[in-house]
This record gives C-alpha cells, structure tokens and sequence, in this order.
C-alpha cells in the first residue's frame, strides 16, 4: 500500500471530521437504526409473535432503512417476514442468536469470527430474487447492526471498491457474502490505525469509519482524493466515475452529442481567460458537460476538483480558514487550506498538465465574500497577493482552469456583480441554442428511438412558457429506460411543479401545458 495514498487519505478524512457533518449526516439515523433493530432482536429472541411489526410499521425507521439499503431489498424482507415468519424467524435466529460466552470478547455480543459464522449460516436462508453477493450482503449487514454497529457498519459494495482503489488497498476478494464482509471489517480496522498513527483520534470505531468512507466518496466529494494516476484503479471503479477516463475532443463530442466546433470554442475561451461560465436554465446539462469537458482537457480525473457555492459558504470555506481541531489533546483552532489552495497546489506539482476547478451553482454564493483577493488574482495571473489569513503571498498557477455553472431560472440569483463578469467567459446552455438545440431529439434517436415524440411536446411546452431564461432543459428526459410511463411521472411531478412556479399569478395557464394537449397537437402542426 502507498504511504502517500494514505497520508492524502487521512487528511481529507480529517477535513470531513472538522466539518461536523459526520454527526448529523450519518451517525445520528444509523445508531437509531441499531436501537430500532435490537428492540426487534430482543422481541424475536424473547418469541414475540409480533417481532416483525417495527420493521414494516414505523416510518421512521423504514426511512432510515431506506438510507442504509436498497428500498427493494428492504421490501424483499419485510415481504419473507410476512409471508414466511417461521422460516425467516428461524434464519434471523441463526443471525441473532444469544451470546457464546466461550467464543466472544468481553463488551462484545459475538466475536467477528462467530459474526461471519452466522452470516454464512444466514445469507443461504434468505429466499427471493436479491441477485449478487454484494447486494445481498448490503441488507446482510444492515441486519446485523443489532448485534453492535460500532463493531459491525453497514456495508456498500461499490463504496468500499472504490476506497480500496484510491488507497491501493487489495480489492474486494472474489469470496461469499462473508468474504466480502470480513475484508471490509479488517479494512476499516487498518483506517482507523492509519489515522491514529498520523496523530488522529478519530474515527473511534468501524462505524465511524464507515461513515467516513461513506461521506468521502458522496457527501464530501468535493474534498475526496483522487484515484491514484497508478493504474490501481480497478476497471470496475473507473467505470463507475463519469469523467474518469482521459479522452479526446471528438469522442467528447460524440459521448456528449455536441457539435465538435463547441467544444474546441470552449477550449479557446478557457486557454483565452483560463475561466468559464456555462449558464443558463435548470436541466441544460451545465454540471455535468463541466465534468466531462474538464476531465477531458485535463487528460485524468484526479486533476479535477469539484465544489459547489451555496449562501452560507465563505472564503474561510474556499480558499483559507481556521477550523476546530484539537492541539495536544485541547480543542482550538488550526488554519486550513480550501478546495481553491489545494486545487492551485496540485497544479503547481504538475506544470505542464491542465488542472481544473469546476464550481457548482457559482452564483448561489455571495461571490465578494467568497473571492476576496481572488478578484484580482482571476484577471492577473502572474502577480501576488498576501492572503488574508496567513498573510503568505499566493497566485493562481497558469495551468488551474475554472469553470462555473450557472442557473439563470432563479430570479434571486441570475444577476453577477460586473467584476466577475469581466473575469469570465460566458458560454450558453438555452434550449432554443446549441449545443442545447435538438440534444433531447437526438439522444433519444440514439437510445430510444420510439420516444422521439417527446421532443416535440418539449419543444412546444418552451413555445408556450416563452422565457428563454426558464426553459425546460432536456435532462429531464435523458434517462435510460424512458417509457412512456416514465414521461408522464416526470412531466407530473417534475416538470408541471417547475412550470406552476414561473407562472406565478397566471395559474389559468397551466392547462396550456397538459401533456396530452401538447403532444395532440402534433397532428396540428
């Protein structure tokens, strides 16, 4: 395993722990989850006929359920507990079963031995269609949280693959449901030496642990470190990220179904300014076009860095703050480095490649206020300014790129202060232009040809709604498997909420944007 992986590892990991939101995130809902499911464990052991009823009466705990896996697997369950509740109180008994004295450690209900015991007794017993050893291990794990989640956390195949990857740590076994398991409990058990031995006192058991992994690879993405530029990334985890893989323009294009002319546009304005803009209405495809342009022209993924403005981020947040830490054991305070330092940093090491910083929602954040000095430093790459808490002089590396995306629909929003205009390209995303113009048309020709239609109502609702500002982007609808049904759900709860709510005062309109009406209307035309 690579020192250097680890140390890049634990130090993001300390980044999430600083930011608090492991607490109210993640380990609030799973601790109540285990209370919830030793109260059915102790109900089951104890011969309760009505063991099963938590899990399929009380919301709050579906919820959670929902949260820790799949909503089919968890309907799978609760459907064996009604059907068969001899046969499933029987398997959970092998699950659940008391504590052996004689195998367990003190404080614990059972060993991890006995523990991957019991799953290899209880994984053969669970009857349905739940396919692959990963997923079944998923509702697996869940349910042995009663037996102690600090000691035994849920379990997220794909999440744990792709840690093992970024960290060079041996990939998941081609093992059972308990193989899978074991690897990931000795997996978080080396985190947590890792962390302690970089002088980090969390995480302070596998749950935490878990949690962190969990957080680094989806709630703190912005702060998650890259795959390394190893080939230790294994084909599977690369297939998993969208904009892993190093491309050229013209597969870009085709992949993206953009005209190759925009693309190499795009790349003059950014080699022009080294800023972008892309802007325009919800569902063009801003964000995810930013990601894929940027991890194309920089050639890897790791040379991305993704964050996203909202109203309560700062500079403190972007480009340098202190934040809580504990020095010598005492909370304090410790200066810290933001996305910016450390995307700026990351160029620095590699001046001859692109690096990029895509900014999400950019203008949902009080921009003066999360700049500062960046202002000047955006227009003026070759200079210096002393940065404001550490006082140390800093610029922007030639080679670090910045695209924003930007949602014009929002009217509390759509304005930029005129200094950041004159720092940015602007590049649009409307509908009625391209590389936005026929995109929704042509992908369906591509992936489902009979459902071309649905351009055409698109297509007609943008005539009637009239707001180049606001126009109904055509991701909605890119989405594999689109059916007819699927069309009307998204037009119901996605579509018509969204067109209500820029025809406020105008409600008599609405009618105008019946989906039926608008698609009978072919025959019009």
């Amino acid at each position: 395993m690579d020192k250097a992986n680890w140390d890049d590892y634990v130090e993001h990991m300390r980044r999430c722990l600083d930011s608090g939101k492991i607490e109210k995130d993640e380990l609030g809902y799973k601790r109540a989850a285990e209370r919830d499911l030793q109260t059915m464990r102790a109900a089951l052991l104890a011969e309760d006929p009505d063991w099963a009823d938590a899990w399929g009466s009380k919301a709050d705990f579906r919820k959670r359920l929902n949260n820790l896996c799949e909503r089919r697997s968890r309907q799978h369950l609760e459907d064996w507990f009604k059907t068969d509740p001899e046969g499933s109180r029987d398997a959970l008994g092998l699950l659940w079963a008391p504590r052996d004295p004689s195998r367990a450690a003190d404080g614990q209900l059972v060993s991890d031995e006995e523990a991957i015991a019991r799953i290899r007794a209880f994984a053969p017993r669970m009857t349905g269609n739940i396919k692959g050893v990963g997923t079944r291990m998923k509702p697996i794990s869940v349910l042995l949280m009663a037996l102690g989640a600090e000691r035994y956390p849920p379990f997220q195949r794909r999440t744990f693959q792709n840690t093992y990857a970024r960290l060079g740590y041996p990939p998941l076994p081609d093992a059972d449901e308990a193989g899978l398991y074991e690897h990931a409990l000795r997996f978080l058990d080396q985190l947590i030496a890792e962390a302690r031995s970089r002088g980090l006192d969390r995480p302070a058991d596998r749950l935490e642990a878990q949690s962190l992994v969990w957080m680094l690879e989806h709630q703190c993405a912005g702060d998650r470190p890259p795959t390394p530029a190893n080939g230790s990334a294994t084909a599977a985890t690369r297939i998993s990220e969208p904009d892993s893989e190093p491309c050229g323009l013209a597969a870009l294009a085709d992949a993206l179904l953009f005209d190759m002319e925009f693309l190499r546009e795009v790349e003059a304005l950014l080699e022009d300014k080294r800023q972008v803009i892309f802007q325009g209405p919800p569902g063009t495809g801003k964000t995810f076009a930013a990601r894929k342009l940027a991890a194309c022209l920089a050639g890897a993924r790791e040379r991305v860095r993704l964050v996203q403005f909202h109203p309560s981020y700062a500079y403190e947040d972007f480009v340098q703050g202190y934040r809580p830490a504990l020095t010598d054991g005492q909370p304090g305070f410790a200066l810290r480095g933001g996305p910016l330092l450390d995307a700026a940093a990351r160029a620095r090491d590699e001046p001859d490649a692109r690096h990029f910083l895509v900014i999400d929602e950019i203008n949902r954040g009080n921009l003066g206020k999360v700049f500062g000095e960046l202002y000047f430093l955006l227009e003026y790459r070759g200079e210096e300014m002393r940065l404001q808490y550490s006082g140390e002089p800093f610029s922007l590396p030639p080679n670090l790129y910045v695209v924003g995306t930007m949602n014009t629909a929002d009217r509390s929003i759509a304005l930029v202060d005129l200094a950041l205009r004159r720092r940015f390209h602007f590049v649009e995303f409307h509908p009625g232009e391209p590389p936005v113009l026929g995109l929704l048309r042509r992908w369906l020709e591509k992936h489902t040809p009979g459902m071309a239609w649905v351009a055409d109502v698109v297509d007609r609702a943008n005539g009637e709604l009239d707001d180049r500002q606001a126009a109904i982007g055509p991701s909605f609808f890119m989405k594999p498997g689109l059916d007819e049904d699927a069309v009307r759900r998204i037009w119901k709860h996605n579509v018509l909420p969204y067109v209500e709510e820029r025809l406020a005062g105008e409600h008599d309109r609405l009618a105008d944007f019946d989906m039926d009406r608008l698609r009978a209307s072919e025959s019009d035309d």
